[in-house]
């Protein structure tokens, strides 16, 4: 309680009867001052928000008045190049028209021209006619007339010829003529709808100016009235910004004071708080000891404290470096002597360890296992050794049998070679001729003519062939009882494939041989041949044939 009448709690304040004004009533009006100041705040930015959209939309209905204006400027002048075009095809329009006209004429004129000069050729058609007519024994006109008329006849085609031609020039200009005209009243037409169409949007942007020009007065209107509204809402803030000034300060002292006197409420607080904790543990560590005294050495704690409390000398405890038959007196009790003595007791019963009564058992079974793993580690080594050696006959058997059959395919692959490549060089090399387990073969083949041993740089044939050669090099060096082969020689011509079959004759004495394949020569090699085919309904059928036998039987 303060001496205004003021009355705090925890969570709680109550103002007091002093004939000034409470904390309560004062933080009462500062909240009061703070809702009027925010409701002037708002207002003041809704205004200066609706005076920022009036003035955009003034600027806006400016730009918008200033648009329609330059558009009415640019659709004077588009009606008037409108116009100008219009008198432009309109003086084309006559033009063409009186042109029209001529040719009309004209026309009429080569085709009267022209009937003059038909009726002129049927007469001298007819007198033509006529004088082949006569009789032979007629007396025959002389060879000037009959130039003559042979002259005049072939004036009268050319001049037909040339009138026809003139006739078709000038329909073909009427035609032209009369499209033009036609494009030109279509062109015409359009520009007249064009100007109706701009004088239509030169009066609805007649329209649009006179609404812009309502809008912006409107605006001006709206931005007067902002201008005012703004000066009374800033007048208004203004002074209620004193208000709370004053009243913050006000508050602050009293919120200043509160404080203080809370910091020193709670500074009690804790200390009582603290004092009651201390002597809770107190009694809580006595109520220990107590219970402790009786359950551990069955003494109640009363006796405890009269036979071996601080007014009771201690007597002394021989030690590990004290002489037998040494009795010292009790010395009093003093308590840090004492502490000291107790560590010095808690360390070396530390450093003692924990006894352990199944040591000897433990040892005894940790020794049979010691024994155990020493045995089973000795026949690991000695299995180990064991392997060691039987892999090392094992590389040596590999590596013996790898270099035999290495060395008899290398002999067979230079023969073979040498029949299929007759005049070539073929031969195998290992890329590590030290190691022979981890070694790799390069095959290098020359064919006769060529440099190159690489076979990257062989056809595709002479590829297959030199495989092939491998395949059978391999074959006789190490036998087989069949072998299958799916089309080896497809890639191969003649000559090569005659050489190929050889071999396979070879083969054949020692193995049987089982050939897929679509060339006839090597089928006529066969002993028998298996075909497949499919009939009609999708049905594939086997067709076998011995041809040794049937060859037995011819």
């Amino acid at each position: 309680m303060t001496d205004d009448g003021d009355v705090f709690g925890p969570g709680w304040a109550r103002g007091g009867s002093s004939a000034g004004e409470s904390l309560l009533e004062v933080q009462a009006a500062v909240e009061e001052t703070r809702t009027v100041l925010d409701d002037a705040t708002t207002r003041l930015e809704r205004t200066r928000f609706a005076l920022a959209a009036a003035r955009e939309r003034s600027r806006e209905v400016g730009a918008e008045v200033d648009a329609a204006l330059e558009a009415l400027h640019e659709s004077d002048a588009r009606m008037a190049a409108v116009a100008e075009r219009l008198g432009t095809l309109g003086a084309a329009v006559r033009t063409a028209s009186a042109e029209a006209d001529r040719t009309e004429r004209a026309i009429g004129d080569a085709r009267a021209a022209v009937d003059a000069d038909r009726e002129e050729l049927e007469a001298l058609s007819a007198r033509l006619a006529d004088a082949e007519a006569e009789p032979e024994d007629a007396e025959e006109p002389s060879t000037e007339e009959r130039d003559r008329l042979e002259l005049a006849a072939s004036r009268a085609r050319t001049s037909e010829t040339e009138l026809r031609l003139a006739l078709r020039t000038r329909e073909e200009r009427a035609r032209a003529l009369k499209g033009r005209a036609d494009s030109l009243e279509g062109a015409a037409r359009n520009e007249i709808a064009a100007r109706e169409r701009l004088r239509e949007r030169r009066e609805r942007r007649q329209r649009e100016a006179g609404v812009a020009a309502a809008v912006r007065a409107a605006a001006e209107y709206a931005t007067t009235r902002v201008a005012a509204a703004l000066v009374r809402a800033t007048a208004l803030r203004d002074a209620a910004e004193a208000r709370r000034l004053e009243r913050d300060r006000a508050a602050a002292a009293l919120r200043e004071e509160l404080t203080r006197v809370q910091d020193e409420l709670r500074d009690l607080t804790d200390a009582a708080h603290r004092d009651e904790m201390a002597r809770a543990r107190q009694l809580a560590r006595i109520e220990q000891l107590q219970a402790r005294a009786v359950e551990e050495l069955g003494i109640d704690p009363d006796v405890l404290v009269e036979e071996f409390g601080p007014h009771q000398p201690v007597p002394h405890v021989p030690g590990p470096d004290d002489e037998p038959g040494e009795a010292p007196e009790p010395v009093p009790y003093v308590r840090e002597d004492q502490e000291k003595r107790l560590r010095r007791a808690e360390r070396a019963l530390s450093a003692l360890g924990r006894v352990n009564p199944l040591a000897l058992e433990e040892y005894a079974a940790l020794e049979e296992r010691h024994t155990f793993l020493t045995t089973q580690l000795e026949d690991l080594k000695r299995s180990k050794r064991d392997l060691l050696d039987i892999v090392k006959e094992v590389d040596e058997r590999v590596e013996e049998v790898f270099r035999e059959a290495f060395h008899d395919t290398k002999e067979q692959f230079e023969r073979v070679f040498e029949r299929l490549f007759p005049g070539g060089e073929g031969r195998l090399v290992l890329t590590d001729p030290d190691d022979m387990l981890t070694t790799g073969i390069e095959v290098e083949a020359r064919p006769p003519g060529k440099k190159v041993k690489r076979l990257s740089l062989l056809s595709g044939g002479e590829r297959s062939l030199v495989a092939v050669a491998l395949l059978v090099a391999i074959f006789k060096a190490r036998p087989s009882p069949f072998y299958i082969m799916d089309e080896v020689e497809a890639a191969l011509d003649d000559t090569n494939l005659g050489r190929l079959i050889t071999l396979f004759e070879e083969l054949r004495d020692s193995s049987q041989l089982i050939v897929i394949t679509h060339q006839k020569r090597t089928m006529e090699v066969a002993d028998a041949l298996y075909g497949v085919s499919m009939r009609g309904d999708g049905v594939t059928t086997v067709v076998s044939q011995r041809i040794r036998d049937v060859a037995a039987t011819a």
